[in-house]
């Protein structure tokens, strides 16, 4: 596709800026729209896209934040190497752009890696309070599953100590309250989930740092695996 086709495509959705935003970051992931390409200027923009350029000036706001794009008063606006962002808003992109399902499966291990360690300082530095908090969380009966696990983890995170992981794990739930039913409408995993729980809860009551860590690691290794599955019969069909 040509620079100038890409900046020719019909805009359809509701919001508009959020259209012309996913229209310029796949160009610029895909490498369309090379690093340090010039794009077109703001009132250009609005004119092949058909709409105002308060529009457009939100788009570029977006593309701007996510680092894809910078623009250099006086001089124009450049792409710039994605590969070079450290915004994890982009990740979050990346995995509903759907152009492929490697974004998804990158979150899947750097959670994998990251989130065991998270379990065992928890359970280290836990208080009475976080894990009172913790009881009612996976005994209660008016959760859905899916907003139970997200809710154990994030007290998991907050009983870490550790501001970081309360911020990976806010990350990680943007997107798995979306993407939760690949795994959780197989009624195995939702056991296993159920099971996880009480086991994860058990640990941190006896204030067994290593095996609440080890249980954490085989529960995401288990989820990764089941989604990893799910993906692969998907694309076979």
């Amino acid at each position: 596709m040509s620079e100038s086709a890409v900046f020719a495509q019909p805009i359809t959705r509701l919001r508009l800026h959020e259209e012309i935003v996913t229209i310029i970051q796949k160009q610029i992931i895909n490498g369309t729209i090379l690093t340090g390409t010039k794009l077109p200027t703001e009132r250009e923009m609005a004119e092949t896209f058909n709409v105002n350029r308060t529009t457009v000036r939100e788009a570029l706001h977006k593309l701007e934040i996510l680092e894809l794009i910078e623009i250099r008063h006086g001089d124009g606006i450049y792409a710039r190497n994605y590969m070079e962002s450290g915004n994890l808003e982009l990740v979050r992109a990346l995995v509903y752009l759907e152009e492929t399902d490697e974004p998804l499966l990158a979150v899947l291990e750097i959670r994998r890696i990251l989130i065991p360690e998270m379990a065992f300082l928890a359970t280290s530095r836990r208080t009475n309070q976080d894990l009172e908090t913790l009881r009612q969380c996976v005994r209660s009966k008016e959760l859905s599953l899916l907003e139970k696990d997200l809710q154990v983890h994030l007290l998991i995170a907050r009983a870490s100590g550790n501001l970081l992981y309360n911020v990976i794990i806010n990350f990680f739930h943007q997107i798995y309250r979306d993407l939760g039913h690949l795994y959780f409408n197989d009624p195995q995993n939702a056991k296993r989930s159920d099971k996880f729980h009480r086991a994860i809860l058990i640990a941190m009551e006896n204030g067994d740092a290593e095996s609440a860590k080890k249980i954490m690691s085989d529960v995401l290794q288990y989820a990764e695996t089941s989604i990893r599955e799910y993906l692969g019969k998907k694309r076979e069909v």
